[in-house]
């Protein structure tokens, strides 16, 4: 199965849903980590780390 890229567009989407008291915490976590946030974040620790 291939992976998809981190979208961060859905993810601030997401966000502000739950911003908004639409989303519940628990689902927002499954979104955001369906929308790619682990990857997001391995990425800049990654960038991070190599300045």
């Amino acid at each position: 199965m291939e992976t998809l890229a981190p979208d961060p567009a859905k993810m601030l989407e997401k966000w502000m849903d739950w911003e908004r008291g639409e989303t519940q915490p628990g689902k927002l976590l499954s979104e955001l980590k369906n929308a790619g946030l682990p990857d997001l974040l391995r990425s800049l620790v990654e960038a991070a780390d190599a300045t």
